[in-house]
């Protein structure tokens, strides 16, 4: 905190600046100069005139099933002290913002969570008028969603290239934080190809202090220009509110993820078939190389397009399509882009040689299986396990109301990890533990962050 004299130094800092500007150029009663000395002041209005009506504020509303208090949402008490599912309709509503990217067709870029479960989607423009919105298609990985609207007289904004920003660019956030209405913050470009965060599946952000509040989700990144160079996502604070640590998802991938949206309504990732970890110092110097960036290959799959190409474990990843990779995630979101059937250059790195290879993405396998056929107790659900899928576990994909599995207490999305503490990596694994005949069935699930134990008599 200022102490009183260090006040009044700042305010009197001010006043003098103040008064050394008006008095150095001809003012009209209670008006502000536009120039000094003949110079226009420096000023972002321009700009943001074109710019602020392709960004629109976007309010959502639906509803979810709740159990009655939360003690009931433990399936393991509720099965405990036999208690039956109890169940209330719980209306939910969000605020967030969005950027029309095609004035033509109506669509608009938002976020994934803003339009999550919502029923109802109601856009508002810049001059007020309020539209009904469809969903058009969603990726929860990247948290990139596309919807669509009906009318005339839209403004897109231009996108621009984001694998050309540098750190310290000057960038302006447009949302809706607070909901308040539309608002704007500056800043600068604080960094790049920020990933690791656990925000999302895929992440390559660009950090940025502009200031980024609840409700900005979905707003636009835009330089100097106008340009869309991202769409906000995410804040690092503990608190909720902005302390100058905001994240936004480069133009550049949001566009190519925009077109499978638009065209499947869900992005459809190719697999490669490898396995990959961050090339360090130390493991630089194992491989007696200099300052090198890359990935290293750890496992290839059998007879994927990796092992097609002649990828083998050990091999350094340091080119994806001419880009050059920096880590593995970075490989990871680079190859998680591409379109099945595209095919890729990749350049390694192999005892000192660098070689360019060709591969062609293959369609993510997928196993899929009727709970039931696995135990009766599993009526109901549908269990997924994807190749390219390394975290141990089974993932519960749907759950039909009202079956065996919803009564246990199963989720979409929840992740089987134990079956009567038997550890579980994927199907056949699932099965097996299953197969053994018991009185009851304990099952460990993750969901969430959270790690819940369901016992099924």
């Amino acid at each position: 905190m200022l102490g009183q004299k260090q006040k009044w130094r700042v305010v009197g800092g001010v006043l003098v600046g103040l008064a050394l500007l008006l008095g150095s150029a001809p003012l009209h009663a209670g008006a502000w100069p536009v120039a000094v000395e003949g110079d226009k002041l420096p000023t972002l209005a321009d700009m943001l005139e074109r710019t602020t009506p392709g960004v629109v504020n976007i309010a959502t509303s639906g509803s979810v099933e709740v159990a009655e208090t939360p003690l009931l949402n433990d399936p393991f008490f509720r099965h405990f002290f036999d208690i039956p599912t109890m169940r209330r309709a719980k209306k939910i509503r969000s605020l967030g913002s969005g950027v029309v990217v095609d004035a033509a067709h109506g669509y608009i870029l938002t976020n994934h969570h803003v339009i999550d479960k919502a029923q109802v989607i109601t856009v508002t423009l810049h001059d007020g008028r309020a539209l009904k919105a469809v969903q058009v298609g969603a990726d929860p990985e990247t948290d990139v969603a596309v919807i669509k609207v009906e009318a005339k007289d839209l403004h897109a904004l231009p996108l621009g290239n984001s694998d050309i920003l540098r750190v310290g660019d000057f960038v302006v956030a447009i949302g809706n934080p607070f909901g308040l209405g539309q608002t704007v913050t500056s800043g600068i470009v604080s960094a790049l190809g920020r990933s690791g965060l656990g925000i999302k599946g895929y992440e390559d952000f660009i950090q940025t202090d502009a200031s980024i509040n609840p409700g900005n989700s979905g707003g636009a990144l835009v330089n100097l220009r106008g340009e869309l160079v991202g769409i906000n996502t995410a804040i690092l604070a503990k608190g909720g509110g902005n302390v100058g640590i905001g994240f936004a998802i480069p133009a550049n991938m949001t566009k190519q993820l925009m077109a499978q949206l638009i065209e499947y309504g869900e992005v459809r990732r190719g697999l490669l078939g490898i396995s990959s970890q961050d090339l360090t110092p130390e493991l630089n110097q194992a491989f007696g190389l200099e300052h090198q960036h890359g990935s290293v290959v750890t496992r290839v799959t059998r007879g994927s397009a990796a092992q097609k190409a002649g990828l083998q474990a050990g091999d350094i990843i340091t080119e994806v399509n001419g880009v050059a990779v920096r880590n593995a995630a970075h490989m990871r979101n680079l190859v998680g882009l591409l379109r099945v059937g595209e095919a890729v250059q990749l350049t390694r790195l192999r005892d000192g040689h660098s070689r360019t290879v060709k591969a062609v993405v293959e369609a993510s396998k997928r196993e899929q299986i009727e709970g039931s056929r696995l135990s009766p107790r599993l009526e109901g659900a549908v269990l997924e396990k994807e190749e390219q899928d390394e975290k141990p576990g089974v993932v519960v994909r749907k759950v039909v109301r009202g079956s065996m599995a919803a009564r246990m207490g199963l989720q979409e999305g929840d992740r089987l990890l134990e079956v009567n503490q038997q550890s579980v990596k994927n199907l056949a694994d699932m099965g097996k533990a299953l197969a053994v005949d018991g009185r009851q069935m304990l099952l460990t699930l993750e969901r969430g962050e959270r790690r819940i134990r369901v016992m099924v008599r």
